[in-house]
């Protein structure tokens, strides 16, 4: 119309993000609900600066509070509302912790309803992402419920605790604090169903390492059928960072006890995997792979394999052979030949010694 004054796109925004904030502080519980709603349709497919004006607008405190609210409803839309606020915005994840958002996401994950609780999870995933948000979220008590999730939860449920579980502990000092032994057989059982390279096993894998380093992870990584052949798996078939976690929890295993742990481990049929990944994995993989290695042959000193050059030879040796389809399953029967005759030197020069021993020799000894 001639004479009238078109708004700029930004004004009207600006004016329908206050209009809507105005709602969510000062209305009923029925005008908040709405709000919430309104907050997650509109900041869904927009910018992050759309999300930090919102944040600037006030709406992060009063949706925290939503979050303990009596009716369900309320809690749902603020959830879905700070979930949506969160993405891709470090500073709003940092308001949603320090408005106190954490315990009242942990009284959710103890909810019977599996929707809230799953989405409780969710916002925990989305916020542990920050790294100030961890020490907070840490010490909340969300980590065993989490591992509760991991139990029984949905297929998405399960991931977003696994991948907060694994948030939190990369940013601890010590990440044992958060996991205990029960996190175990949920872990081996994720990653005996999931593929070996996905982003979801390298998660995993971390996680079965870091409870590696207790002696109940271990108990409970080696008594759970299955445990160890899942991370003898993710060796020969997980990606870079995957198999350089699971090498590094059996590595853990035999470091802590060789005599207790070596035959589990080598009756996997670990050999292959390792002697591959002293050639193809990270630095740190294969220097684990190396260290393993030796700790699992049952050879003297003297005839100990040193150099990661003839690990190589034996696995390029079976690739010739019988291609590289077979050159795992070839790999394997030329290790158990040689540790089958290194075993049989060392038995001849038991015997050996022992016939060429006198009785003042042993007195003497």
């Amino acid at each position: 119309m001639e004479g009238e004054i078109e708004i700029p796109r930004n004004q009207k925004k600006q004016a329908l993000i206050e209009e809507v904030a105005e709602k969510l502080i000062n209305g009923d519980i029925e005008s908040k609900i709405e709000a919430a709603k309104d907050i997650r349709k509109l900041v869904r497919k927009s910018s992050v600066k759309t999300r930090s004006k919102f944040a600037a607008a006030g709406v992060i405190q009063p949706l925290v509070l939503m979050l303990a609210s009596p009716d369900l409803d309320a809690r749902e839309a603020s959830l879905l509302a700070l979930l949506n606020l969160a993405v891709r915005n470090e500073r709003n994840k940092i308001r949603i912790v320090t408005s106190g958002a954490i315990p009242s996401l942990v009284e959710l994950l103890k909810f019977q309803n599996s929707n809230l609780r799953e989405l409780a999870a969710a916002a925990i995933l989305s916020l542990s992402a920050a790294a100030p948000n961890k020490p907070t979220i840490a010490a909340s008590g969300a980590a065993p419920l989490l591992v509760q999730i991991l139990r029984s939860g949905s297929v998405q449920g399960r991931v977003d605790a696994v991948t907060a579980l694994y948030n939190l502990s990369t940013g601890l000092d010590n990440p044992t604090l958060i996991l205990d032994s029960s996190a175990v057989s949920p872990l081996v059982n994720l990653l005996q169903e999931c593929k070996k390279y996905s982003k979801f096993a390298e998660k995993t894998t971390a996680l079965l390492e870091i409870l590696s380093r207790t002696e109940e992870g271990r108990l409970g990584i080696t008594s759970l059928e299955g445990g160890i052949l899942a991370l003898v798996e993710t060796v020969e078939d997980g990606s870079l960072v995957s198999t350089e976690h699971a090498v590094g929890a059996l590595l853990a295993l035999c470091h802590s006890c060789r005599s207790k742990y070596r035959e589990l481990i080598l009756n996997e049929g670990a050999i292959p995997g390792l002697l591959r990944l002293t050639a193809e994995g990270t630095p740190e993989a294969q220097e684990r792979a190396r260290t393993l290695l030796d700790l699992l042959r049952d050879s003297p000193p003297e005839i100990r394999f040193t150099s990661p050059l003839l690990e190589r030879i034996v696995y390029d040796i079976a690739t010739r052979v019988d291609g590289v389809d077979k050159a795992a399953e070839t790999a394997k029967r030329l290790l158990q030949e040689m540790v089958h005759r290194s075993m049989e030197l060392s038995l001849s020069r038991i015997q050996i010694r022992a016939s060429s021993c006198t009785p003042s020799d042993v007195h003497s000894a």
